[in-house]
């Protein structure tokens, strides 16, 4: 990695940590409401699709939380390796929402998870189910926690600075900062949205390989409804989110429109080649005012931009990319689950008669199709607040250790090699577990379900074995 110094290559390193850390979270906070939805239909009606349902995705949900609490350990070893400087200087307030986050949400998830995965016949149905419900709110409890501090981190409130550090003056302020409600909110529906094209990609690949039980059309069916609902509500929280960013952080909003001068009038930059030598976009196609409409409600609303923040606004083709490619899915995302509900309406029972190949192919192709919206809109909030780590109080390059450039290329190597095996087993390890899944229902621990993820990771590390998924 010749050519890259130690900043950039720190810089790098988190970026992959993070976005690898980011996927698995995403999937547990939602999938366990998921989970608590399949287990109180199965106590409501006594049906035992839903039950089989249960079992079947309560494997995943305990693979992916494995990961994530794996890859979140590495989150918490860079702070002291390659970023000091931010414990340094505003630890009094990261460190204790960290720790609120692991006291109150991650000991919660991890302990009542065992009884989730192994308990059913030692406890009673209302406790396995209170189980569920503890699972699912852990997990959006650590939501809670971990983007409280991101926010905080974008728009900083509650606090003064005393000696070079900064000290809390209200933790409600400092919690409920300005950006909080909003960001919360963003990402809980991109987690439920993730996880439906999860739930609906991987049913829909049950039903192609001729899986078609009453489990996997209500699976199929709760992923696409899911989907439908959340869309729209995504689309207008997104909406709000942009207003609130022009507000507190209009720096990274006019990265995302590409708006180079401020100006009334702004139009809405569909495609551009951004120049941040030349301050212009190239090969523009542009809609007149429409950005000053949908940011100001006035057809001539004032839009500041970059010309404003000159040295302290972020690179704007990153920026500027994410934020297309996150629409794009997120249209896309529209099309195709409100084309599915239309495909499946009206709701009959016991059969998808409706779905077509060339239907259940696209939800396949879609499977994780949040996971690219998810991590572009990542980098659209922490890549626009440079070069800001919190913004106004610390910079990256404040924050960042002296550790020398190739000591970070030889663990970015590492981490790199390592979870691309680690994501490519991860996806693999769902398709076998649809491919393999048991169609006889049984009670959760019956079917051994750490011994099924277990087995699917040895065919995947070894697929000379019998029993090795085809090709």
């Amino acid at each position: 990695m010749d050519g890259f110094d130690a900043f950039l290559l720190a810089r790098i390193q988190f970026a992959a940590n993070i976005t690898f850390h980011i996927l698995f979270p995403t999937i547990s906070i939602s999938l366990g409401w998921v989970l608590l939805f399949f287990k109180l239909r199965f106590v409501k009606t006594k049906e035992q699709h839903w039950m089989d349902a249960y079992q079947f995705w309560v494997k995943i949900f305990a693979l992916t939380f494995a990961l994530g609490v794996v890859s979140g350990i590495t989150m918490s070893f860079q702070f002291g390796t390659n970023w000091p400087g931010y414990m340094e200087k505003v630890g009094n307030i990261a460190g204790p929402l960290l720790a609120y986050e692991v006291l109150t949400a991650f000991f919660l998830e991890a302990t009542m998870l065992g009884v989730m995965l192994f308990a059913r016949e030692r406890v009673s149905e209302t406790m396995h189910t209170a189980a569920t419900l503890l699972v699912a709110g852990g997990t959006t409890l650590s939501a809670f926690w971990i983007l409280a501090l991101n926010s905080w981190m974008q728009t900083p409130a509650g606090f003064e600075m005393i000696n070079g550090q900064a000290h809390v003056t209200s933790w409600f302020e400092v919690i409920f900062n300005p950006s909080f409600p909003y960001r919360l909110v963003h990402m809980l529906l991109a987690s439920g949205l993730t996880v439906a094209f999860l739930v609906a990609g991987i049913s829909a690949y049950r039903w192609l390989r001729d899986d078609k039980t009453p489990e996997v059309i209500a699976s199929l069916k709760t992923g696409i409804y899911m989907a439908a609902m959340l869309i729209p509500l995504q689309i207008i929280a997104g909406d709000l989110h942009g207003l609130n960013t022009m507000e507190h952080q209009p720096a990274k909003l006019a990265a995302m429109e590409g708006i180079w001068k401020t100006e009334k009038g702004v139009p809405a930059v569909l495609f551009a080649l951004p120049d941040e030598k030349a301050k212009t976009n190239h090969y523009e196609i542009a809609i007149p005012k429409l950005a000053s409409l949908y940011l100001t409600h006035s057809l001539d609303g004032e839009v500041k931009g970059l010309d404003q923040f000159e040295g302290k606004h972020p690179s704007v083709a990153p920026v500027f990319w994410a934020f297309r490619i996150m629409v794009g899915v997120g249209v896309l995302m529209l099309l195709v689950s409100w084309a599915s509900v239309l495909q499946l309406s009206p709701w009959k029972k016991g059969t998808a008669r409706e779905l077509t190949v060339w239907h259940a192919r696209l939800l396949v192709a879609m499977t994780f199709a949040g996971w690219i919206a998810l991590v572009a809109g990542w980098y659209v909030t922490e890549i626009g607040r440079q070069p800001w780590l919190v913004t106004g109080v610390l910079t990256s390059a404040e924050a960042a250790s002296k550790v020398p450039a190739p000591r970070i290329a030889l663990t970015l190597s590492m981490y790199l090699a390592m979870y691309a095996v680690l994501l490519t087993s991860y996806i693999s390890v769902v398709f076998y577990l649809a491919r393999h899944k048991k169609h006889a229902g049984k009670p959760v621990g019956d079917d051994n379900t750490a011994g099924e993820i277990e087995k699917a990771l040895n065919v995947v590390n070894y697929p000379e074995k019998e029993g090795a998924p085809n090709a």
